[in-house]
């Protein structure tokens, strides 16, 4: 069993690699440190699926990391995670960014207790977590919000408004059809000359089979 965690820990180190993130032995430690908290955790939290067939450190460790790869966080950047669950994709991250600030908010005060707890026992000094609701969020700015699943892109696009700093994104995890959503967010940043100005939506099923019909989606000012 511990030979298959090695392996999936070699493909993300690899996979990362090739993409000019380069995770050092202790970061890769962190994740799996990470991975084991939430998946004990998750036995009385509902933190994250336990439906899917992948392992964990794939299906929701490395899917967290993937943002990572087209997006590269720089020192000092300010990055918000709205609605983060267990801490994702805020944890897997920051232990990837660590000369990035991190802010994990979510309504569910057991998932922000859990979330706390996790970063004090890896040791992260560059991410914290708040029990907050997104639009009740006040006298903070960003450079980049996260979101992973948690609601329309719409409704995303409009609480990421009020937050970005000016040339700020917003990037989603999100699966299934998203046509729909990204030209009801377009629409709607029209009709009040708002953002986002533009979409992408960037496929990631190649790095996983785990991944198919799950996408990056990078709204931009």
């Amino acid at each position: 069993m511990e030979s298959v965690r090695d392996n999936n820990t070699e493909r993300i180190r690899q996979q990362c690699a090739e993409k000019g993130l380069l995770l050092h032995d202790l970061q890769l430690r962190q994740l799996e440190e990470y991975a084991d908290l939430l998946e004990s955790k998750n036995k009385t939290l509902n933190l994250v699926s336990r439906k899917e067939k992948a392992p964990l450190l794939i299906r929701h460790i490395f899917h967290s990391l993937l943002i990572g790869l087209y997006h590269r966080f720089k020192p000092g950047e300010k990055v918000l995670d709205i609605g983060t669950g267990g801490g994702l994709p805020g944890i897997p991250l920051a232990i990837a960014f660590p000369e990035t600030s991190f802010l994990l908010i979510d309504a569910t005060g057991k998932k922000i207790n859990a979330c706390r707890e996790m970063i004090q026992r890896i040791g992260l000094k560059n991410v914290h977590a708040k029990k907050e609701r997104a639009e009740e969020l006040k006298g903070v700015a960003f450079h980049t919000v996260l979101s992973r699943q948690v609601a329309p892109l719409r409704n995303l696009c409009r609480y990421a408004e009020k937050l970005l700093l000016p040339g700020g994104s917003l990037i989603c995890l999100k699966g299934g059809y998203l046509e729909k959503e990204i030209e009801e967010a377009l629409d709607r940043a029209k009709k009040n000359n708002g953002f986002p100005a533009d979409v992408s939506l960037l496929p990631i099923d190649h790095f996983d089979a785990c991944f198919e019909n799950k996408y990056i989606v990078i709204a931009n000012s």
